[in-house]
């Protein structure tokens, strides 16, 4: 891979992305055709990651985090994308699954819970969407009823659409404790060894074979209180919130994989000749790259600029919605196009552009649909 010019506050930051550029294109490049091609889980890659300290880069270093800014996290993710997409989501949903409770919960729960998820040997799945409630969140349905005179939750129904549902050791439950809608919503931290707390096979996808997606089903699943984030009905502020820096996960995830399609289709463009000429001084062919170039660079800066707001603690949810948005949809046409570059080759899985392809899509779903991504900005400028 090229490498990308970074504006990053310190040396650590430098050297940071230095070693992740090498982890990426020595230890996570090569493995990730075999394990996309048996759809299988690499545990042990987020294994060596965690061991690198990388599961706990935007968290304080009071509780075992990295205590690195938003906007040199996020151009780890890019990175990691860019060398195997589902390793750099991945990263990317267990920094979600820590967020409601280095946020919302209490000195106590931090110290208890918070090290072990920030260690790096445990990993963490954000269970939000259920079979009949995706885009529309607030309508979840999965019940948590008190029990042994309220030290407890039992917790029936069904997530749907769970990254790491399955491997996780730590789910994050968005369920149901009255039916005030919005405000009778709340979060639990439920343990992977939960009584009554199981996973459905593996969704078969169209990309990230790699990345375990799951239904996470509950059967009376016992979760004590004391494992409750925030109070009762503060559970839906507490996954809006998470979603706003998530967002911004799946836009650097989305650059890193435009960024790797654009050097393959460039690379390619560049040896490949026709008419006795290389394809790449065809001006239609490089009109598409420089395309190419000023879209990602584009969605690069948006994310970054979203990442600024966020490390100085302003409002950034609307510069979120924007960045997930932009940063998708790029990805989406950047990896097209590349297809497009490649021709057959394209269409082949001897190169990699056409998974690039298929896992671009999903980046368009995932964590809010860019129809959502929509909605936010719209009812903004609505207000303002």
């Amino acid at each position: 891979m090229t490498t990308v010019e970074r504006d990053l506050p310190t040396d650590e930051a430098h050297d940071l992305l230095a070693l992740v550029r090498e982890l990426g294109a020595e230890r996570l490049a090569p493995r990730v055709d075999e394990f996309e091609e048996k759809a299988q889980f690499p545990r042990e890659v987020f294994a060596e990651l965690g061991q690198a300290g990388l599961l706990s880069l935007p968290y304080p270093e009071q509780w075992g985090g990295g205590d690195q800014p938003y906007t040199v996290y996020l151009q780890v993710l890019e990175e990691l994308s860019a060398a195997w997409g589902a390793i750099g989501l991945g990263v990317s949903v267990h920094s979600l699954s820590c967020y409601p409770l280095a946020q919302f919960g209490t000195d106590a729960q931090r110290e208890r819970w918070l090290p072990a998820m920030l260690s790096g040997d445990q990993l963490g799945a954000y269970c939000l969407s259920e079979p009949t409630s995706g885009s529309d969140a607030a309508a979840l349905r999965t019940r948590a009823v008190p029990v042994d005179d309220g030290s407890a939750y039992e917790v029936t129904g069904t997530k749907a659409w769970i990254t790491h549902g399955g491997v996780a050791d730590f789910y994050n439950l968005m369920v149901r404790t009255s039916d005030d809608g919005p405000r009778g919503i709340s979060c639990l931290l439920a343990d992977a060894g939960t009584p009554g707390l199981s996973a459905a096979p593996p969704e078969r996808k169209m990309g990230f074979s790699s990345s375990q997606t799951a239904q996470v089903l509950l059967d009376a699943a016992r979760v004590d209180t004391e494992r409750r984030i925030g109070e009762e009905g503060q559970g839906f502020t507490i996954a809006l919130s998470a979603l706003d820096s998530g967002r911004l996960g799946i836009a650097a995830c989305a650059v890193g994989i435009a960024q790797a399609a654009f050097e393959a289709a460039t690379a390619y463009a560049k040896e490949r000749e026709q008419f006795g000429r290389r394809i790449i001084d065809f001006q239609g062919l490089s009109f598409m790259l420089a395309d190419m170039a000023t879209q990602i660079s584009a969605a690069r800066e948006l994310y970054l600029a979203a990442a600024r707001r966020r490390d100085a603690g302003q409002a950034f949810s609307v510069q979120a919605a924007m960045a997930k948005l932009f940063a998708t949809d790029t990805c989406m046409k950047v990896t097209t196009d590349a297809v497009q570059v490649l021709g057959g080759a394209g269409y082949v899985k001897d190169f990699p552009v056409e998974r690039w392809f298929r896992e671009a899509k999903v980046l368009q779903i995932v964590e809010g649909t860019n129809q959502v991504q929509r909605l936010v900005i719209g009812r903004h400028l609505a207000k303002h």
